[in-house]
């Protein structure tokens, strides 16, 4: 257990569980602590499927930009293409991930929720990919894993305008699989985690690395693309605007430049 994920294992059954309330904002420290508790748990058999929640009123509302568009940080780029160094991890990880998501997952929230294998969600959720309203690229490997999940479409929908998508029409998509009360998210999430479990473990692994086959390497190849994009989106007047306008609660005034 460390400030920022608490790990709990009981009956073949780990719990982590991001600790940055209410938000859960992530950044590469987040990042890095969930990919490390994932690789610990796989050299453990007695982990055999894993809850992954929050502590707060959100699953993951994104990185914190606190209103400005850190485009004067030297370090920025290093450190986004660590967390996504770290990002990859998480797929490459080989036990069963299930997502607990209440209140909103949002931006790289909604990244970090794709990497598991199965979402349980509630009518409070939101999921968006809110990039496009402010001036940015998806990142964190979404341009693979949003429309794996719910096709071209849908995913270009959500892309484009950076709708918020309600738990309700996230099972209607195929977006999150079970809607639940907002009090049953994380015990159903363990219930189906449990279930998981009992099945023969060797078993599932091959299972699920024959579904998942090429993904993470997809996913690294995607968020390098990714990331140069968004370097270069950074510099933009309409990332600036769209960063002061949600940090002001208003519709951004985008200009093209």
């Amino acid at each position: 257990m460390n400030d920022t994920v608490n790990v709990n294992l009981d009956a073949y059954v780990a719990t982590v569980e991001i600790h940055r309330p209410p938000n859960n904002f992530f950044d590469l420290e987040l990042i890095e602590a969930i990919a490390d508790a994932y690789e610990t748990l796989d050299n453990d058999n007695a982990c055999r499927a894993i809850v992954l929640c929050s502590d707060g009123k959100h699953f993951c509302a994104g990185a914190d930009f606190g209103g400005k568009a850190d485009d004067d940080d030297p370090t920025r780029e290093l450190r986004t293409r660590s967390l996504y160094d770290s990002a990859v991890r998480l797929f490459r990880a080989r036990t069963p991930v299930v997502a607990a998501v209440q209140g909103g997952a949002i931006g790289g929230g909604l990244g970090l929720a794709l990497s598991a294998d199965f979402r349980i969600t509630c009518s409070q959720a939101r999921f968006s990919a809110n990039f496009s309203r402010l001036g940015f690229h998806p990142g964190f490997g979404i341009s693979i894993t949003l429309p794996r999940l719910i096709g071209h479409s849908q995913a270009d929908l959500m892309t484009f305008t950076g709708r918020r998508i309600k738990g309700d029409e996230a099972v209607a998509m195929g977006l999150a699989d079970e809607l639940v009360e907002l009090a049953e998210v994380r015990d159903r999430a363990h219930t189906l985690a449990t279930e998981i479990a009992a099945s023969a473990p060797l078993a599932v692994r091959t299972i699920r690395d024959t579904a998942r086959r090429g993904l993470a390497d997809a996913v690294e190849a995607m968020t390098a693309h990714e990331l140069e994009i968004q370097t270069s989106l950074r510099k933009t007047t309409d990332f600036k605007e769209g960063i002061k306008a949600m940090a002001e609660r208003r519709a951004p005034d985008f200009k093209g430049s």
